[in-house]
């Protein structure tokens, strides 16, 4: 059936969440109701990316991009843009300053400099139907790598592209599978999907499943045929439901297809794949803690040498890959490894997927090509910051990170440039903070989850992390000394020669980051006991300035321990014994009455 018109709703755990899947059934009926079913598609998506401005209705052919999207809105959409033609200009899109809406995505600020080779699919196709996959190309690389390609074939094309390992430590990926198909005399050999997604703030795995799981089936195939293997596993959280059902349906349909299980595509080669749910430790995100935990046992992480190329699940020799890493592949083999060479950097090639949060405007799912600066991504496609305020910080690399400065804006963003910033890539948690953030406060936050998650097995991670958390919790508290920040040095770097794995590893980084970047700001806690951005409540106050107060009682009535006192139109009080310094009379009064020093 050839449809005129399509509507594209994004199906992601964001808009999915925020009412997606009623405003696909309230299309569908109104579809119904006009009648027009023969010719309007409307169609379930994985993430378009733009979060900021979920949920999100795309029609085509026009390309009109509606945001904020309601049930309500949806017999609107189909009676005036698909039934009339005429587009609802109230629900399009339109940039910051701009009177007129962005008809297109290219017109779009956030998806300018954006180059999408992982998220090719995301937000074009239902993630549902593997003949939507097909017509893009899918499963065409695992048929030229069956039919045409040998395993060193493969691994040549792999190493033309220079695909790097996107979990963090950038380890080249035709490396991997090298030493995985070097070993001989083994009766089993296996390939891994690691989606043990865990930075707080990252969810591009997540969404790289939920909008495109055939590509992460057909690119474990491929490697699977590379290195001899007929099994994989895929780990993945339980707390991602629609990226496991989405998963299991698209393997279903694999197999149906003849994609995956015995002489796929008629060949020799067999491959089948099995999901192993995750309970939520951050330290199975480590390859050696992940494959004792697919085996039954605890997840924790084990010394190296063995590397699990050689000597991984039971064992045998195990190729593991996170989802980022690995749905570049069927596109490196589709096009070949001398295209993708000319993406990114001399030494960091291709893309790199980013979960843009905290204190920016746009806030969202992006991908760019490696070398984009952090300047080009926080201003040009996250918009800037938000209310105006002044851009501070921008941790990447999850809690494993470091902070970049406003002096490091304008660097090129690759492994080796973030490394020597005393950052990391990481797995693409890219959170923005502004100047009313204290980075005392939030380096606090990150150690705190490292502490948390630190599995216990080496006394480095286990004990370092947690007088690392002392420290800060001094520093916060204005109990600290010059001694303790002495410590720091010290503990980390016990951290990082001694522990067992690269949690323990990179724990100390972000403490590191703001000694480098904001000592500063680190002594005024120490020795003034004073917190610049106003956020350490140890060192914050509250009062009320009474020739400002109108008395309209709003303070008194918000305040949660009633510590708040006065008169109606007079100037009011607060009693400092018992304010527990929440900071609400501060952000509710209207009046600039509430003094924060």
């Amino acid at each position: 059936m050839a449809y005129k018109s399509f509507i594209l709703v994004c199906a992601g755990t964001g808009c999915h969440s925020n009412m997606g899947e009623e405003i696909y059934n309230e299309l569908v009926k109104a579809v119904e109701a006009h009648n027009i079913s023969q010719d309007v598609q409307v169609v379930k998506t994985g993430c378009f990316g733009f979060c900021e401005q979920g949920p999100i209705v795309k029609i085509l052919p026009e390309e009109a991009f509606y945001v904020k999207v309601t049930p309500d809105d949806a017999p609107e959409l189909v009676a005036e843009h698909v039934v009339k033609g005429r587009q609802v200009d109230r629900l399009l899109y339109k940039e910051p300053g701009m009177e007129k809406a962005s008809n297109k995505i290219d017109d779009m600020g956030f998806y300018q400099k954006q180059f999408r080779i992982v998220l090719r699919n995301c937000g074009f196709i239902n993630p549902e139907d593997i003949d939507e996959y097909i017509g893009r190309n899918g499963y065409q690389s695992l048929g030229k790598v069956l039919t045409e390609l040998s395993p060193d074939d493969v691994i040549e094309e792999l190493k033309k592209s220079g695909l790097r390992g996107r979990g963090g430590a950038g380890f080249p990926s035709w490396m991997k599978l090298s030493f995985s198909k070097g070993v001989t005399g083994v009766d089993q050999k296996y390939v891994v999907c690691n989606a043990d997604e865990g930075d707080p703030g990252a969810y591009m795995d997540r969404s790289t499943l939920e909008g495109d799981p055939h590509s992460i089936i057909e690119a474990m195939a491929i490697n699977a045929y590379t290195i001899g293997a007929d099994k994989g596993f895929i780990y993945i959280r339980a707390e991602y439901p629609l990226a496991i059902e989405r998963l299991e349906v698209a393997m279903k349909q694999a197999r149906d297809y003849g994609l995956l299980g015995d002489n796929i595509l008629g060949t020799d080669f067999s491959f089948d794949i099995e999901i192993r749910l995750g309970a939520g430790a951050f330290v199975c995100g480590e390859e050696t803690a992940l494959i004792s935990s697919i085996e039954g046992k605890r997840g924790v992480p084990t010394p190296r040498p063995p590397f699990p190329p050689v000597k991984g699940l039971w064992g045998k020799p195990t190729c593991v890959n996170n989802v980022e890493t690995l749905a570049n592949i069927p596109v490196i083999i589709e096009k070949g490894g001398d295209w993708f060479k000319k993406i990114g950097t001399e030494k960091t090639s291709g893309t790199k997927v980013f979960a843009l949060t905290g204190k920016v405007n746009n806030s969202g799912l992006i991908e760019v090509p490696m070398g984009t600066t952090l300047r080009e991504i926080i201003f040009d496609i996250g918009g800037g910051i938000k209310d105006g305020k002044k851009f501070k910080a921008a941790q990447t690399g999850g809690p494993s990170g470091g902070v970049i400065t406003e002096e490091h804006l304008d660097t090129p963003i690759d492994f080796d440039n973030l490394v020597a910033l005393g950052s990391m890539m990481g797995s693409g948690g890219l959170i923005v903070m502004d100047e009313d953030d204290c980075i005392v406060d939030v380096t606090k936050f990150y150690l705190d989850f490292s502490v948390d998650e630190s599995c216990g097995k080496c006394s480095p991670c286990r004990i370092g992390g947690r007088k690392l958390y002392d420290i800060l919790d001094k520093i916060s508290k204005g109990s600290a000394t010059a001694e303790d920040v002495d410590k720091i040095d010290a503990i980390a770097e016990a951290m990082k020669k001694a522990s067992l794995c690269g949690l323990g590893q990179t724990t100390p980084n972000p403490v590191l980051s703001i000694l480098h970047y904001f000592r500063d700001e680190l002594f005024s806690h120490i020795n003034e006991k004073v917190c610049p951005a106003g956020k350490c409540k140890d060192l914050v106050s509250f009062s009320i300035d009474a020739e400002k107060c109108i008395g309209c009682t709003l303070c008194a009535r918000k305040c949660p321990v009633n510590c708040i006192s006065g008169a109606k139109r007079q100037a009011h009080e607060i009693d400092q014994s018992q304010c527990v310094k929440c900071g609400e009379c501060f952000t509710v009064c209207k009046f600039d009455a509430v003094v924060k020093a």
